[in-house]
């Protein structure tokens, strides 16, 4: 039985069918990069597209390097059912709020080529977002993503790419003016967008803490969970991360009467957010962070035995 986890500027004009669209080129001579917003999405997914890819030190690394002064958040609105070709819907500005914006991106995990799980298949609403971050030296870098009913979204800088999905934060931050991440009330139970790294390695170094969380007894029950120090944390992450890991496809196999018992572990930094870790005793591939997957054996499975809450 298969198990799914979800888990100096030089502006130029160029003409784009019928409308006029600014171009900003770098002093380096990097390729163009729009300075405004196009009229049209260019993409035919959900999310996934930008009209330029950007000559900035760390794309490839980094959704956003460096510390931009400005983002130009531009929205096009549509439905999942017809992904493509969107008309511009809105804009907004973030000055103050652009260099906040650009540092929660950059601590997304990210990678060459994202790989996609598996993905419901709800119909609904879906908005398009393409984000101008503009850097003091003139250069500027676009990043694209969407808001969509499944969070079946992939956000790219044209170079390095994210499953990530932080769609209702960009939606908040078009709406309101102000970029502040969602988070759940609970991260034992919410959603998390995973840490920069975690596609190289298990757990990331630098870990202060974790907290091991085990399965609410109800519905709407609160998980049961322990929080432990910097030793343990550093001893588990270390575990992990010396395991044999391949990319993850988002799902294990588990026989009839296995044992069903999942955990996640939240390892914190000093800043930054969390790396998240699932474990699911009975399952084979048992470990998986989003982006890699790898067996569960006896050190792992006895350790967080050890570090679990009482069930």
């Amino acid at each position: 039985m298969k198990l799914v986890r979800w888990i100096g500027v030089a502006l130029a004009v160029v003409v784009v069918g019928a409308g006029v669209m600014l171009i900003s080129q770098s002093a380096s001579g990097s390729p163009p990069v729009p300075a405004t917003c196009p009229q049209q999405w260019g993409g035919d997914g959900i999310g996934g597209w930008v009209p330029a890819a950007a000559d900035v030190d760390g794309v490839g690394e980094s959704l956003v390097p460096g510390a931009p002064v400005q983002a130009l958040i531009c929205a096009y609105p549509g439905t999942n059912a017809r992904p493509g070709g969107e008309r511009l819907g809105g804009t907004r500005t973030l000055t103050d709020q652009a260099r906040v914006m650009a540092r929660d991106l950059a601590y997304l995990p990210v990678t060459a080529t994202p790989r996609g799980g598996l993905c419901t298949q709800m119909g609904g609403p879906m908005t398009n977002y393409l984000i101008r971050f503009a850097y003091p030296d003139g250069r500027a870098l676009w990043v694209g993503s969407a808001e969509e009913v499944n969070s079946c979204v992939t956000t790219t800088n044209g170079t390095a790419g994210s499953r990530s999905y932080v769609g209702p934060s960009i939606t908040a931050a078009y709406r309101a003016g102000t970029w502040k991440p969602a988070r759940s009330d609970d991260p034992c139970r919410g959603r998390l967008a995973g840490r920069r790294g975690q596609n190289e390695q298990m757990v990331p170094e630098g870990v202060v803490s974790v907290v091991v969380c085990g399965q609410a007894t109800s519905y709407t029950g609160k998980p049961p969970r322990l929080e432990h120090g910097r030793q343990v944390a550093h001893d588990l992450a270390a575990t992990l991360s010396s395991l044999d890991t391949w990319p993850s496809e988002h799902m294990c196999q588990g026989g009839t009467g296995a044992d069903d018992r999942e955990f996640r572990l939240l390892f914190g930094y000093p800043d930054g957010p969390p790396a998240d870790v699932r474990i699911s005793v009975g399952c084979t591939p048992g470990i998986d962070n989003g982006l890699l997957q790898a067996d569960l054996g006896d050190p792992v499975r006895d350790q967080v035995a050890r570090l679990a809450p009482p069930a």
